[in-house]
């Protein structure tokens, strides 16, 4: 299995991923969906699974996956240097974990964490959870080797940020790696960081 990414600056483009790896195969169980809270996705009737503080996130595994597609299981937690957050799928399971584990036992915990030992570059993985802070959204796929091009095919067909560029930028505001002890962006700096990026 190998994991594929796509960081989105509009939760409906990362919807739309999410349901396209769905029709095409991808079990649900093998998809996340991580995206900032302030993108205003609404968990009502879902379950809310609000953690407070780095060490917490019971409940998130409960949300993991969900019968009726990956969708209807969202639920919300807190990510270290990026805040709330609202996720569903393995990822959003694995990352609680690595929160809690970091706390207690100092290894490279939160959304980094979890993405680097499902196989993510750091860098890459740096680079995802940064995204994220900024108000994005991030879907990961874990697929087999012979459905990863295909995969990646699906997650580029739904306007994802371009990596190179977008990185570039970021290095270009002085960033060199996701702070996990950072301040996370007010609603206002998102606001900004959306017009920055705003496609015409």
């Amino acid at each position: 299995m190998q994991t594929v990414t796509g960081l989105y600056d509009s939760y409906d483009d990362a919807r739309f991923a999410v349901k396209a790896l769905e029709d095409a195969g991808v079990p649900s169980d093998d998809i996340s969906i991580v995206t900032n809270k302030a993108n205003g996705v609404d968990v009502e009737g879902q379950g809310s699974y609000a953690a407070e503080g780095a060490g917490t996130g019971a409940g998130v595994g409960a949300v993991a996956g969900g019968a009726g597609g990956l969708l209807t299981g969202l639920g919300m937690l807190a990510i270290p240097g990026v805040g709330p957050v609202v996720a569903a799928g393995w990822l959003a399971a694995t990352a609680a974990g690595a929160v809690a584990g970091a706390v207690a036992g100092g290894a490279v915990g939160g959304i980094v964490g979890a993405m680097v030992r499902e196989g993510v570059p750091e860098d890459e993985a740096n680079f995802y959870a940064e995204g994220i802070r900024r108000g994005g959204s991030v879907v990961t796929a874990k697929v087999d080797e012979s459905k990863v091009g295909s995969a990646q095919s699906i997650l580029s067909q739904s306007r994802p940020v371009d990596y190179a560029s977008r990185r570039a930028s970021y290095v270009e505001q002085g960033w060199s790696r996701f702070d996990e002890s950072a301040t996370p962006y007010t609603a206002e700096q998102i606001e900004a960081e959306r017009q920055r990026y705003r496609r015409g």
